[in-house]
């Protein structure tokens, strides 16, 4: 089963997320970035899912540190900013992919599939 690691500060949204994905997935959280790092280390994640706007460290500098580390580790950000400048900055940090809150189950399950084959 693979691991996917869910970079979210808001409780909401974490419970939207394991609810979709916990059948199929084994899941973790971290609730910052810096956390996010820290996980990523201990317990090498197959795909993480980065919200952008994070307390103590946001998910742009914690992609661009875990991507320094982990080169082909699929990261996708994940933001309310829908503006195309706002997908570019996240894939410049170093994220895989982006996807625009509120999260659209059907987009977000292709791509998983996507990036975890």
């Amino acid at each position: 089963m693979k691991t996917i690691l869910i970079v979210e500060d808001t409780e909401i949204n974490i419970d939207l997320l394991t609810q979709l994905l916990e059948d199929d997935y084994k899941l973790l959280v971290a609730r910052d970035g810096a956390e996010s790092i820290a996980i990523t280390e201990r317990s090498k994640p197959d795909l993480i899912l980065m919200d952008i706007s994070l307390p103590v460290m946001d998910g742009y500098e914690a992609a661009r540190q875990i991507r320094q580390r982990y080169s082909s580790l699929p990261i996708i950000g994940l933001s309310a900013n829908a503006m195309k400048s706002d997908c570019e900055k996240a894939i410049a940090a170093g994220c895989t992919d982006y996807l625009t809150k509120p999260i659209d189950e059907t987009v977000l399950m292709n791509k998983l599939r996507e990036h975890l084959g």
